[in-house]
């Protein structure tokens, strides 16, 4: 977590210079340019989620991860700085002898470092509302329930632009979530996605 928050606070850094060097380019130069005042997207995107949770005790089933889905829509205010909303169906997993569910909706600045005139590099800063949904069996050690409620989120990404609007964009995404019993934990999710602008 703390890597990712280091790496973050670097690439949001070198995206505030960037911005300064965007000014003097012109913006029909290239296909990343297009980003801008009134420059919105939306995108969609699937993956594999990351439940780093305890998996308690006993011979049970248990796994980590799922696919998960999302949606999000954003834009840009300028070259490089913007925010985004969107909502992530995590999935769901076996853990202590039932399941555990979880999706939330998400709101997060958004920095962008242009690499090229194809190429650029995407980090995100905001907060998930989460719910959650914990069944289990008796002497699990796992707390059933459910818990909603906000928490950190943190992404970095990669895009790649391959017409003024269209762009592919790979990520990984950390959201803290609330579960049952109190506790609070990291889910992770990495995705690929398509990007239209308009």
């Amino acid at each position: 977590m703390k890597k990712m928050q280091t790496t973050l606070a670097l690439l949001l850094a070198a995206a505030a210079c960037a911005g300064a060097q965007a000014q003097s380019t012109s913006s029909t130069s290239t296909a990343s340019a297009n980003y801008g005042l009134g420059n919105s997207y939306v995108g969609v995107s699937g993956g594999r989620s990351d439940f780093s949770l305890n998996q308690g005790t006993g011979a049970f089933a248990s796994d980590k991860r799922d696919t998960s889905y999302g949606i999000n829509v954003g834009t840009f205010f300028d070259s490089n700085f913007g925010a985004e909303v969107g909502y992530t169906q995590f999935g769901s997993i076996n853990r202590g002898g039932g399941r555990t569910r979880a999706e939330g909706i998400n709101l997060s600045a958004v920095g962008r470092v242009p690499l090229s005139t194809s190429f650029n590099l995407l980090g995100k800063l905001g907060t998930t509302y989460g719910r959650t949904q914990v069944s289990s069996l008796p002497g699990s050690g796992i707390t059933s329930g459910n818990q909603s409620g906000f928490g950190l989120s943190l992404g970095l990404g990669a895009e790649y632009v391959f017409t003024p609007n269209a762009s592919v964009l790979l990520q990984h995404e950390l959201h803290d979530l609330r579960f049952a019993g109190g506790r609070r934990d990291h889910v992770g999710n990495t995705s690929i996605g398509l990007r239209y602008r308009f």
